[in-house]
């Protein structure tokens, strides 16, 4: 894979440089925001970028909000040193696809990588309609009636496992295990992050309550799109 690494910390920056590059990736770095945000625009293209948050210039949230309402698709995980759920949540809406909080195992880093890789290049199935929301996962397209909902490849994923399954309740470990690589080694409770900003997306700004809770098991899609 060529992956674009922007991180402000050098000796950070450099062990993901070798690391990455003995795996046998091409890797570009670089250490600020603008340059970061340069790279990814003009020297590309990137199979993914390693994000950090906190940046000097702009911070990982612009740059991934920026790369998004320029079209650009690239997986994006995003590096922080923060930990919660309203920051996971902030750079989810900002369009990443991935997480990984400081400090993080280089193992998990790559597979991390590996599988948006995978996810980016497998083909998807067919056009998925609940009530008036539509989500094309091949095209990477969701809409609720003609107005277009822009999603990342992991809301992509956790949607889908619902709208395939209208009506019916699916628990947590069921969408780990269908959406996520090495699922047993993530808490369950991260499906939380994922339906509460699918929530933000494609029901608040409607009016509609599509994602139903089933408490003691997961979600369901309402069979009416809600």
């Amino acid at each position: 894979m060529r992956i674009l690494v922007v991180e402000d910390e050098e000796n950070l920056a450099e062990s993901l440089r070798q690391g990455l590059s003995a795996d046998g990736h091409r890797v570009e770095v670089a250490h600020d925001g603008h340059r970061g945000l340069e790279l990814a625009r003009t020297g590309g293209p990137y199979d993914a970028v390693v994000l950090d948050l906190m940046l000097p210039g702009l911070d990982g949230h612009e740059i991934c909000t920026r790369m998004r309402a320029h079209g650009d698709p690239t997986p994006v995980l995003m590096l922080t040193a923060r930990d919660g759920e309203r920051d996971e949540a902030d750079g989810l809406d900002a369009g990443a696809d991935d997480y990984l909080t400081k400090p993080f195992s280089f193992v998990v880093l790559g597979a991390r990588l590996r599988a948006l890789a995978r996810r980016a290049a497998a083909p998807e199935p067919t056009v998925l309609r609940v009530g008036d929301l539509v989500l094309d996962p091949q095209d990477r397209r969701c809409r609720r009636g003609t107005r277009d909902i822009e999603l990342t490849t992991r809301e992509l994923g956790v949607l889908a496992c619902l709208m395939e399954r209208p009506g019916r309740a699916v628990a947590k470990q069921d969408i780990l295990d269908e959406v996520w690589d090495a699922p047993h080694a993530i808490d369950p409770n991260i499906v939380e992050v994922y339906v509460s900003s699918l929530r933000r997306k494609i029901d608040a700004p409607f009016g509609r309550r599509s994602i139903l809770t089933v408490h003691g098991t997961g979600y369901r899609m309402a069979p009416d799109g809600g």
